[in-house]
């Protein structure tokens, strides 16, 4: 029970983060750039801050920031730079879908291959998704922004996967805030993009940033250990759906039936995926 309740408030956390990000951006307030280097920067700083007053050392020059601060900047960037042409529903199947994919095929590979119940669990549930967030209008995909966007998605898998052996979570996430801070503003920058940003675009950015990011992450890493990577890819096909629902109570969106719909096999799949058979 304990783990199902860190899980389910770090899905929560994940899908507090679109919440912050469509309030942002969808509302004109910051760019999408300036968004993601406020946030990282945000994080950094909370994380740095909690682990000094824990009383410990952050390991920045430790190996594994090579894989962990480079796959989180290859999801910051991938996934903040194609929105700039990629539709939000579109976006977000094609992040969730590669991350499936990229997380199952390292965990076959590492020896914990998903079973037919995760795998059967995974489709249903990535199909109800689909029917959520594909989007009705005409449909023009812009190549670099699924580029951009798989990229981001193999990014966060991996992030995920090396989480599982971080011997710290809090001091391993800001070391991983750190170092990704520059890689990503610079990253972001080489893209020409224009700093766009409100004063109310600044505070949802350092919110993202320093709680539910840098917190969230570091939960993240506290979870992801006691789960199989086949469970923890499918477990994050939950988020949309939170995001969505909070969208309806918060921001006053309408729940239709396509919605309540493709939230239950989400649901459904996800259940499919994680209960054990019971013996009789």
């Amino acid at each position: 029970m304990r783990l199902f309740l860190l899980t389910a408030l770090t899905m929560c956390a994940f899908a507090a983060n679109s919440i912050l990000n469509r309030l942002a951006i969808d509302g004109g307030a910051s760019d999408p750039a300036g968004f993601a280097i406020i946030r990282v920067l945000s994080g950094a700083l909370v994380l740095v801050a909690l682990v000094f007053l824990r009383g410990d050392a952050i390991p920045v020059f430790s190996r594994r920031r090579v894989v962990g601060a480079g796959s989180l900047s290859l999801y910051m960037v991938g996934f903040s730079a194609a929105y700039l042409t990629l539709d939000a529903g579109l976006g977000a199947l094609i992040l969730f879908g590669v991350v499936q994919i990229t997380m199952f095929a390292i965990g076959a590979v590492s020896g914990s291959a998903p079973t037919w119940r995760q795998v059967s669990g995974a489709g249903i549930a990535l199909g109800g998704l689909a029917f959520v967030l594909w989007p009705t209008e005409a449909l023009q995909i812009d190549p670099r922004g699924v580029s951009l966007m798989t990229a981001a998605g193999i990014g966060w898998a991996i992030y995920s996967i090396v989480g599982r052996s971080e011997p710290d979570a809090l001091s391993g996430t800001a070391a991983n805030f750190i170092v990704a801070l520059p890689v990503t503003g610079l990253s972001l920058l080489a893209f020409g993009i224009d700093w766009q940003m409100s004063l109310f675009g600044y505070a949802l950015a350092a919110l993202s940033g320093g709680v539910t990011s840098g917190l969230g992450y570091a939960l993240w890493y506290r979870v992801v250990p006691q789960l199989s990577p086949a469970i923890a890819a499918i477990v994050q096909l939950s988020v949309p759906v939170i995001a969505i629902a909070a969208g309806v109570f918060l921001l006053a969106e309408v729940a239709g039936l396509r919605l309540l719909l493709g939230a239950g096999f989400v649901l459904g799949g996800i259940a499919l995926a994680v209960m054990r058979r019971g013996r009789g």
